[in-house]
């Protein structure tokens, strides 16, 4: 980070949406839209749920990892797995569903929460595979600069959540006029951000509340801070396979999405025996 200011050598922006807002969830990138162009990112969510009757009921996924991030109030999740708590503002959720699980979450008991939630296309090794949940604490988030590491490796720090592929995904909050620069490590051809909080100056245009896609490449990315700030940034190599999509899973073929979806049954019919459902 330095006080330089934008320039014009920094990669462009190819596309931006502000998404579709409803139920207090905006939906900014969909396996079907966006996340064609930027996979293994394949889903985005800005949630801002003002009560505990905006829970997300128990729903499966399969073929996908789930990264959710809090930035005010705290969420109550539960897991088929049987994972269960509650996760404050500063935490981070990685839930690898792999073969198949089933999950729910929202506003914890008399208050709301905001926050984002990704989701990664698998590769083939682990979108059939077990489930993996990781919960981290505001603490255990490691840092660089005005960047958290919530998964992969920036400057020094290095997150915990180290998945098969290279991915970098970072939570980043500037003060008003901050200038903070990223330079993707090599490869990382797509590369993305999210704002969630405030307006951010890149690319010779301002993001408030919006998603944009950067041209693939491999230039820096800067972004000075109108007001105070918070946004989400992606980076990693292309995923190479296809999207194939099935209501709550995304896989890389009909086979392992079939498998995927058989599993799901099988969960969810223990869970309704077991009256969890």
């Amino acid at each position: 980070m330095n006080a330089r200011p934008d320039s014009a050598a920094t990669r462009p922006i190819s596309y931006r949406t502000s998404g579709r807002t409803g139920g207090g969830v905006t939906r900014l990138v969909s396996p079907g839209d966006l996340g064609q162009h930027i996979k293994p990112f394949v889903f985005v969510d800005l949630f801002e749920l003002a009560s505990s009757r905006h829970k997300m009921g128990m729903h499966p996924h399969s073929g996908i990892a789930t990264v959710t991030v809090i930035l005010d109030g705290a969420l109550e999740y539960r897991e088929s797995t049987g994972s269960h708590g509650m996760l404050p503002a500063g935490g981070i959720e990685w839930m690898r569903a792999g073969g198949g699980v089933w999950h729910e979450g929202g506003p914890a008991a008399g208050g709301a929460v905001t926050g984002f939630q990704l989701w990664l296309a698998l590769p083939p090794e682990d979108e059939n595979g077990p489930a993996q949940s990781i919960y981290l604490a505001p603490e255990q988030v490691p840092s660089e600069g005005p960047a958290r590491v919530v998964i992969g490796r920036h400057g020094t720090a290095a997150s915990p959540i180290a998945p098969r592929a290279p991915i970098n995904y970072l939570h980043v909050t500037l003060r008003d006029g901050e200038i903070w620069r990223y330079q993707p490590p090599a490869g990382h051809d797509v590369a993305w951000v999210a704002v969630g909080r405030g307006a951010v100056d890149t690319a010779g245009t301002t993001l408030e509340r919006e998603v944009a896609v950067f041209e693939q490449g491999s230039g820096e990315l800067v972004f000075t801070a109108r007001g105070k700030t918070e946004f989400v940034l992606g980076s990693a190599p292309r995923h190479p396979h296809d999207l194939v999509t099935g209501y709550y899973s995304v896989h890389t073929s009909q086979a392992a999405l079939e498998r995927g979806e058989r599993e799901i049954a099988r969960i969810g019919a223990r869970l309704r025996a077991g009256g969890l459902l």
